[in-house]
């Protein structure tokens, strides 16, 4: 692959749910699937995760959700419970849903995804000895309640930087990325990722393309996803970034068929990939809701729970790239280190939006 040399490098280390009812207010998943709670002690800490669409097993957002509960049960014994996503359910079915959470006793609540934003707000004053957190949340009144940590992440910096891994490697001087949903979320991860291949290759071609533009089944079709990015391969991009959920699984297939690359999304995806695609994932963005899911839940029970905003960064290592599978030259390495620490001291502004 062919590789730019301009940049000098600084030597730094990288690094909404409709459940069935079943004798309780709020549905529960196990591990093995059922409707049941996963009991891990007898402690007073009782954490429900609400899983965003493509649940657990998109080998993405979610997973890392669970990852961080997982982690969290390793330092503190306590009960858990989970819910799987639907596609098209409204707000008073989520909303009823963190309520059943809530009367049922579980007094740390997750939602995972900006999809419950309004529901979380709503729900939250009504329980105000519950703590809940909503991964990519906001406040859609601009009053932040006291008793809700809206986790953040700063999805830009991170596609900065495999961006720049693209333009780094590609040999077409095309690549291309695939959002989920056509939303402002969505766009920091475009924005940052144009910016990245722009700073590397001013001339390079990025192909854009959205599943949906309000739907969130954009983030669960992985056959969409596939299409959308076996065009971009045919059209002549060689790597392709995809921020759609488990749609991003369609993307892989089509790098794998079309013997191209592609870049994975908040886990590092090589690590959960078949053996065909593999080959063929060049590196992943890694957005660390484990790590604002631990984080959070270890709060709680440490007794000085989380409120308010709070932004994982690269600074604070929130967002970064992975390196498995050894397809970044370790001069990409060293010159996307550069940027990184560009970017931690200021001198790299990076945008959030297109």
């Amino acid at each position: 692959m062919r590789r730019l040399s301009t940049f000098a490098a600084a030597g730094i280390t990288a690094s909404a749910l409709l459940l069935t009812a079943c004798g309780t207010n709020a549905d529960t998943s196990s591990d093995e699937g059922s409707a049941s709670a996963s009991s891990g002690g007898s402690g007073d800490l009782k954490v429900a995760l609400a899983y965003d669409v493509g649940g657990r097993g998109d080998k993405s957002f979610n997973d890392a959700a669970y990852a961080g509960l997982q982690e969290a049960k390793k330092a503190a014994e306590f009960e858990s419970t989970e819910g799987e996503a639907s596609t098209d359910e409204d707000e008073a079915t989520r909303e009823n849903r963190l309520r059943g959470f809530a009367d049922d006793g579980y007094n740390v609540v997750v939602g995972v995804g900006f999809a419950y934003s309004e529901s979380v707000n709503a729900v939250a004053p009504d329980y105000p000895d519950v703590n809940f957190a909503i991964i990519d949340g906001f406040d859609p009144d601009e009053e932040e309640n006291a008793n809700v940590a809206y986790l953040t992440f700063a999805e830009e910096q991170g596609s900065f930087l495999v961006g720049a891994a693209a333009a780094l490697q590609t040999e077409s001087d095309q690549i291309g990325f695939v959002g989920g949903v056509n939303n402002a979320l969505i766009q920091k991860f475009e924005a940052g990722y144009v910016a990245g291949a722009k700073e590397v290759n001013p001339d390079i071609d990025v192909a854009v393309t959205y599943l949906e533009e309000t739907d969130v089944s954009g983030f669960n079709a992985p056959d969409d996803g596939q299409a959308a990015a076996t065009a971009m391969y045919d059209d002549g991009a060689d790597i392709v970034y995809h921020a759609s959920g488990a749609s991003g699984a369609g993307v892989f297939d089509a790098a794998t068929q079309a013997d191209k690359f592609a870049i994975g999304v908040d886990s590092d995806q090589w690590q959960s990939a078949s053996a065909e695609q593999k080959p063929h994932i060049m590196t992943s963005m890694l957005k660390r809701v484990d790590v604002a899911t631990k984080d959070f839940i270890a709060s709680v029970e440490s007794g000085s729970p989380q409120t308010g905003y709070t932004t994982f960064d690269l600074k604070a290592d929130g967002v970064g790239y992975s390196t498995s599978g050894d397809l970044l030259t370790a001069d990409t390495i060293s010159q996307l280190d550069g940027f990184k620490q560009q970017i931690v001291d200021g001198d790299i502004k990076v945008p959030t939006a297109p």
